[in-house]
C-alpha cells in the first residue's frame, strides 16, 4: 500500500507538467527516496494499510477425485462423479472429468466429497487451549462498548485446537470476540491453515464482522459495575454508541470530500461503528430471544444498517417469517438449550423451521469440540426437522454448513459450493457426511492438501504440541 501511495504521488506530479512537450529526466534515486520518505511522513495512519492479509496460496499439483459421490451444495448430488481442481480453483465437476497428465488422482470409491465446512462462530485462537487465564483473550470486559478491539489482535495461531478443527473438515472460520459486551469488537475471517501469524491466515478481501450481544450476558457482566443492568439499558447503550458514530462518520465523510482544514481526530471505537453505518462491516449479533431479535432489527432500521446474522438465535423459529423477510441469517445450534433463562425455549427443529419459512439458517459451533463435528450437528438438525414432518433435503442441510455461512461472511461468490471457478476448498469423507461413522479423510484448502488422515506428513500440529501429544493420526 505504501508503494502504491508513492507511485500515485509520483504520477500526480508528472501529470501536472503534461502540457510541457519536453522530456523530463527521471529523478535521481536519492531524490526519489527522499520524496517517498517525505510522503510517508506526511501521510496519516488511517490512510495506510491496517493489518493487511499476508495469506498466500500453498502450491499443490492438480487433483482429480473420481468415483465419489459429489455433494455440490447447489442442489445436485452426483453419484460416481468426479471433481478436478488446479491452481487453487475448481476446474470441472461432473460424471466424467478428464485429468491433466500432472494431476494427482484420488480414488473416491465409496467416499463423499463436499465443499469445505465454514464455522461463522468460533473462538479458536482467542480462547485457546489449554484454557488457562493466560489464553483467555476473547472478552475485553472493561466497557460495555469496545468496538475498537479486533479479535485478530488476540488470536494465537499456535492454538492446538486448530489442527483438530482442520481434521473435522473446517476450511474457514469467523473468530469472534466474546459476548460480555454490548459491542464486543471486530471479528477475523480466517483460512484454517497452519501459520505462524494471524495475518497469514486472514481471508483476502473478506469484510470484518462486528460482534454485538443482547440479553443476559451484558446485564450480568455490567449490572453491578455501572450498567447496563436491564434490557432497556442495553438498548440505550447501542443507541448512544451509534448516535456518536453517526456524527463521527459525517465529519470524516465531509473532510474526505473537500479536505478543508485539519482531518478529524481518529477515534478507534467510532471508526469501527462508522464502517458499519457505511455498510462496509457485517453485524454478527449474539441474541437468543425472539422479542430481542425484533428489537435489534428496529435498532438497525433506526440507524440504517443491516444485521447479517443473529447468532445462537434459540427462539428464531418464533419469528422465522420476520427474519426471512429481513434477509438476516440465523447461526444456530442443532440442540443446545436450557443452560440459562434466555435459552429455555430452544427446540431441535429451529433450523428446519427457519428453512421452511424461507430463511437462511446455518449451523455454528461456538465450541472447540463442536467445530470438529459440524457435519454431525447439521445431520442432527436435519433429522429433527424430518421427524417433525418438515421436508428438509440433504442439499439444504449441507448448505447449513457451507454456502449459507459463506453468505453470512460475504464470501458465497468465492467459497461454499463445488462449482467451476470457486476456490478449491474441498473435503473427502470416508462415507456419508451425515453419518456419525464418517470422518474427513482429506481436506483441501485453496487446492492445498492440508490434511490427510492416511498420511502423517499431512496431519499438522502446532509447535505447542511438540513433545506433548501422541504421534500424528493416532488421536483423531
Amino acid at each position: 500500500m505504501r508503494t502504491l501511495l508513492y507511485l500515485t504521488l509520483g504520477l500526480s506530479a508528472g501529470c501536472a507538467a503534461a502540457g510541457v512537450r519536453q522530456a523530463t529526466p527521471a529523478p535521481a534515486p536519492a531524490a526519489t527516496s527522499a520524496a517517498a520518505s517525505q510522503a510517508a511522513a506526511e501521510s496519516m495512519s488511517v490512510d495506510r494499510a491496517q493489518y493487511p492479509s499476508t495469506y498466500r496460496r500453498h502450491p499443490n499439483p492438480p487433483v482429480l477425485i473420481r468415483n465419489a459421490t459429489i455433494m455440490t451444495a447447489t442442489g445436485q448430488e452426483i453419484r460416481n462423479g468426479s471433481i478436478l481442481f488446479k491452481d487453487g480453483r475448481i476446474v470441472a465437476v461432473g460424471e466424467k472429468v478428464d485429468a491433466p497428465a500432472d494431476a494427482a488422482v484420488v480414488d473416491g470409491a465409496g467416499k463423499y466429497v463436499t465443499p469445505g465446512l465454514i464455522d461463522t462462530h468460533s473462538h479458536l485462537g482467542v480462547y485457546a487451549a489449554p484454557g488457562t487465564d493466560a489464553e483467555s483473550d476473547g472478552n475485553e470486559a472493561t466497557n460495555p462498548v469496545t468496538a475498537e478491539v479486533w479479535a485478530e489482535h488476540s488470536f494465537w495461531p499456535q492454538d492446538p485446537q486448530i489442527p483438530l478443527a482442520i481434521a473435522g473438515g473446517i476450511t474457514t472460520i469467523q473468530a469472534l470476540p466474546g459476548s460480555a459486551n454490548l459491542i464486543g469488537g471486530r471479528s477475523a475471517i480466517l483460512k484454517l491453515v497452519p501459520a505462524r501469524t494471524v495475518q497469514e491466515m486472514k481471508f483476502p478481501g473478506a469484510r470484518y464482522g462486528l460482534k454485538m450481544a443482547c440479553g443476559e450476558n451484558p446485564k450480568r457482566v455490567y449490572g453491578r459495575r455501572g450498567g447496563p443492568a436491564t434490557r432497556m439499558g442495553n438498548m440505550a447503550g447501542y443507541r448512544s454508541a451509534f448516535t456518536q458514530a453517526e456524527t463521527y462518520r459525517r465529519r470524516w465523510d465531509t473532510w474526505r470530500k473537500d479536505h478543508k482544514g485539519d482531518p478529524p481526530e481518529r477515534n478507534l471505537r467510532l471508526e469501527t461503528l462508522a464502517e458499519v453505518l457505511r455498510g462496509n462491516m457485517y453485524v454478527q449479533n449474539h441474541c437468543y430471544r425472539a422479542d430481542e431479535m425484533a428489537q435489534m432489527i428496529d435498532l438497525a432500521h433506526e440507524f440504517g444498517f443491516k444485521i447479517r446474522s443473529f447468532h445462537h438465535a434459540v427462539e428464531s423459529y418464533k419469528i422465522a417469517d420476520l427474519l426471512a423477510k429481513e434477509g438476516t441469517s440465523v447461526s444456530v445450534w442443532a440442540d443446545w438449550w436450557g443452560f440459562k433463562e434466555e435459552a429455555m425455549d430452544g427446540i431441535q427443529q429451529n433450523a428446519a423451521l427457519n428453512q421452511h419459512a424461507g430463511g437462511r439458517p446455518l449451523i455454528h459451533s461456538d465450541s472447540p469440540s463442536g467445530i470438529q463435528r459440524l457435519n454431525q450437528e447439521a445431520a442432527k438438525a436435519m433429522y429433527a426437522g424430518v421427524r417433525a414432518g418438515i421436508p428438509i433435503t440433504r442439499d439444504q442441510a449441507l448448505r447449513w454448513i457451507t454456502v449459507n455461512p459463506a453468505w453470512t461472511l460475504g464470501l458465497d461468490s468465492i467459497v461454499g459450493t463445488l462449482e467451476p471457478g470457486k476456490m478449491a476448498d474441498v473435503v473427502v469423507w470416508s462415507g456419508d457426511p451425515f453419518s456419525i461413522y464418517s470422518k474427513a479423510v482429506q481436506v483441501y484448502n485453496d487446492g492445498w492438501l492440508v490434511y490427510d488422515r492416511a498420511d502423517a506428513a499431512h496431519q499438522p500440529r502446532t509447535d505447542f504440541e511438540l513433545g506433548r501429544a501422541p504421534a500424528p493420526g493416532s488421536d483423531r
